[in-house]
């Protein structure tokens, strides 16, 4: 899958958890989504944009990325 769609898919999730007032929990929602709904490929594939220096999601989004690549 194209990085511009995972991207936008993340970034869509984490617009939904960011209303979360608990920054916390907003992290943990959008790990959790990412966890239950991605399959592996598309997980691994947002985690290595990541470690490669992709910037373009939000915060929340590239915080539950980390959690996603320190235990897959």
């Amino acid at each position: 899958m194209d990085n511009s769609n995972l991207i936008k898919m993340a970034n869509n999730i984490g617009a939904f958890f960011k209303s979360e007032p608990e920054h916390d929990a907003a992290v943990a929602g959008v790990e959790q989504h990412i966890r239950n709904f991605w399959e592996p490929r598309m997980r691994k594939q947002i985690v290595e944009y990541i470690q490669h220096g992709g910037n373009e999601l939000l915060d929340i989004v590239a915080e539950a990325v980390k959690r996603i690549a320190q235990k897959p």
